[in-house]
């Protein structure tokens, strides 16, 4: 590993520690007091119970005077933090603190900028029907969720006792809510009702299963809480004319949450560019398969139903066989379920974007579901540490999980997988234009350069073949999500683009011991985190881009590359 100069990492220790609201360690306070990852440990587990609001008779408490002590108190954690000096330390354990200071600056940009029980009304659905292919679900929500999903039918006692717990704090918190919201985004009023309305969609689904007389009392417990979603949803839809302001959190709040906590080298203007070069280069890349493939059929979507089942089956044999027979990863055996249970459904039109992707063939799609492995290896295989075991807050995991889906897929394209089925190699493309064009509505609705049905048109208009159609739900219900979570529209690409460069870097340095299983191993092995840290992980070193970003001495730290 190479050793950076003592003078320059003293420089950046200063930087970093006076940067408005960083969770770093001071450079003109005490000294450290700890050199104890165990200590690091026991922090996290406090944290973790401290970052969780106060529950009163059920209800999770976001009244303003309850968020501003939390706010109080949230400085305490951060000063624990900096007592702790992790620059001895080997490498994976700074990984792990990077991952605690990142969690408390996302706590400190909520309290701060977002402040999502102020200013987004979708924040208050704790309702859902559907699991999320994400460790988290995306974006911020109270606490106290109800994964429809996750419960076998009929319920048991058990499950029955959980859902009923979770829907019967519904009402109150949905009144709670009224007092709470005094923020003034239009978009995010505007668009909020939906996502309430989803929940109401999602109760009444529930209370249609409950027909028998041994669950009367859930059963009356859900048509109260969708009584009350009802009212909300009517309440937002009425209050949402009146909000005149813009939603995004500007330029300047969006480059210091890339930065300190999303641990991205990159500032709003750098990501506008790397944008626009990933969708010039997607558009480009797809006219020249089209002209290759001129001569061929044109591509065409499954015809019905069984045809669909029977080509996604196949579709799972074929990818999980390239992926072994090519010595692409080593293929775990909960990798195939997980993927298999995915199964979509069939359409015959009109279809949302993914899904005609999904329809003209079976394994691209698949790709993107690198999700589901993940998932399965967070149960299956839980990473050591429990700083890493579960989900990361505030989404910190995206530029691993979406980010790495998505160039998963123009990986196996260069690794031969589509080879045999050119039609299909124009459809990754496709992918990958639908990505930057709705990133760079991300970036351009938190400038306030652009209002959520702006960002939706400059999509639409930008996805080849009309396929991402304004007629369809997809297309602002994802720049919804990317104004309420920022820097989640373009994590799918900048995650991807580090990914590719730790990869060619990685093959630098390894020269002739680089095999495309072992990289994807010790990858997968590092966790779902920022790719930052998996950089730092694997390397043993970082780019000169990402030494403000971390900021530790690392010379220090006795860790040889590997």
């Amino acid at each position: 590993m190479s050793h950076v100069p003592a003078a320059f990492i003293l420089t950046l220790l200063t930087t970093f520690a006076l940067a408005p609201g960083c969770a770093g360690r001071d450079a003109t306070g005490p000294a450290p007091t700890s050199t104890r990852h165990d200590d690091l440990v026991a922090l996290f587990t406090d944290w973790r119970a401290f970052q969780r609001p106060t529950v009163v008779d059920g209800v999770p408490d976001y009244t303003a005077a309850a968020m501003a002590a939390q706010h109080r108190e949230l400085g305490t954690y951060q000063r624990r933090l900096a007592a702790i000096d992790p620059s001895g330390w080997p490498i994976p354990q700074q990984v792990d603190y990077h991952i605690v200071r990142a969690e408390m600056n996302g706590l400190d940009f909520d309290q701060r900028v977002l402040r999502p029980w102020a200013n987004n009304p979708a924040f208050y659905v704790t309702v859902f029907a559907d699991e999320s292919d994400q460790p988290a679900r995306e974006a911020h929500y109270a606490q106290g969720s109800v994964e429809l999903w996750s419960y076998a039918w009929p319920l048991d006692a058990a499950a029955e006792a959980a859902i009923g717990a979770g829907i019967r704090a519904v009402p109150a918190l949905l009144d709670q809510a009224r007092t709470n919201l005094v923020g003034n985004g239009r978009d995010l009023w505007t668009f909020g009702g939906s996502s309430v309305r989803a929940q109401s969609a999602a109760l009444a689904a529930v209370a249609a299963r409950l027909t028998g007389p041994a669950t009367a009392g859930l059963r009356a417990d859900v048509e109260r809480a969708k009584v009350a979603t009802d009212s909300f949803a009517a309440w937002v839809d009425a209050e949402a004319p009146k909000k005149t302001g813009p939603s995004g959190v500007g330029r300047d709040n969006y480059d210091w949450y890339l930065r300190n906590v999303q641990l991205l080298p990159y500032t709003w203007h750098d990501m506008v560019l790397l944008m626009e070069r990933e969708l010039a280069r997607a558009h480009a890349s797809l006219a020249l398969e089209e002209q290759r493939n001129a001569g061929l059929p044109a591509s065409a979507p499954v015809p019905n139903a069984e045809a669909y089942d029977r080509w996604f089956q196949q579709g799972v044999t074929e990818y999980m066989a390239f992926l072994k027979d090519h010595q692409i990863l080593t293929v775990r055996d909960y990798m195939d379920p997980a993927l298999r249970a995915r199964r979509g459904t069939y359409s015959a039109g009109p279809r949302e974007f993914f899904g005609e992707v999904d329809h003209h063939d079976p394994e691209v799609m698949r790709t993107h579901g690198y999700h589901w492995f993940d998932k399965a290896r967070m149960q299956h295989d839980p990473h050591p540490s429990p700083i890493r075991r579960g989900a990361l807050l505030y989404n910190i995991f995206i530029t691993r999980t979406e980010g790495h889906a998505t160039g998963w897929e123009e990986m196996m394209l260069e690794a031969g997988m589509f080879d045999a089925r050119p039609r299909s190699r124009e459809l990754i493309y496709i992918l990958l234009a639908q990505r930057a064009a709705r990133a760079l509505g991300d970036l351009r609705m938190h400038s306030h350069d652009a209002t959520l049905e702006e960002a939706a048109r400059f999509t639409s208009a930008n996805t080849p073949r009309g396929w991402l159609s304004l007629e369809g739900r997809l297309v602002r219900g994802e720049q919804h999500l990317y104004l309420r979570q920022p820097a989640y529209g373009t994590s799918y690409v900048s995650g991807k683009i580090q990914i590719e460069r730790l990869l060619a870097d990685r093959k630098r340095q390894l020269g002739d011991r680089f095999t495309m299983k072992g990289f994807m191993d010790e990858f997968d092995a590092a966790g779902l985190i920022p790719i930052s840290l998996i950089r730092l992980e694997l390397t043993g070193a970082l780019g000169e881009d990402l030494k403000s970003v971390l900021a530790l001495d690392q010379h220090k730290s006795g860790s040889a590359p590997r």
